[in-house]
């Protein structure tokens, strides 16, 4: 932190250059990965559609988003949402802002990023925890 504290004294330059330079300032940096963005794949945390996977198709404003699953793969309508009801994930489709569902049917397809994502820990925990929700007293009980 020392070095950190050096360089805010140091002249704007100075300072960018040594961004590019030193690994532990450049890293602090790039503090996140996962912006809210047209195409970016999220997770439903509340709501009706709880669980369900959508993806960003437009930015309403700072807090909100327009999401659409779409229908005919994940079962969510286009409907707009918190960001604060959404889970982002390492998943983007390259879709323009504002895409009609058919258009982002044919780009989820096109770079196979539902096979992607089913294939991710975290998708087996949601199916997982998804099953055992659905379970019976018999089938628990075996």
């Amino acid at each position: 932190w020392l070095k950190v504290r050096q360089l805010r004294s140091c002249s704007p330059l100075a300072f960018a250059l040594a961004l590019q330079t030193s690994p532990l300032i450049s890293s602090c940096a790039e503090m996140f990965t996962r912006f809210v963005e047209p195409g970016r794949l999220a997770v439903i945390t509340y709501g009706p559609c709880a669980g369900k996977m959508c993806t960003v198709v437009d930015i309403v404003d700072q807090k909100r988003v327009v999401v659409d699953g779409p229908e005919s793969l994940t079962g969510v309508r286009r409907h707009m949402l918190p960001v604060k009801r959404l889970s982002l994930t390492d998943f983007v489709a390259r879709i323009p802002r504002g895409a009609r569902e058919k258009t982002l049917r044919i780009a989820l397809e096109k770079d196979d990023i539902m096979k992607k994502w089913s294939e991710t820990s975290w998708a087996k925990k949601i199916k997982a925890k998804e099953v055992r929700a659905n379970l019976t007293d018999f089938e628990r009980f075996k």
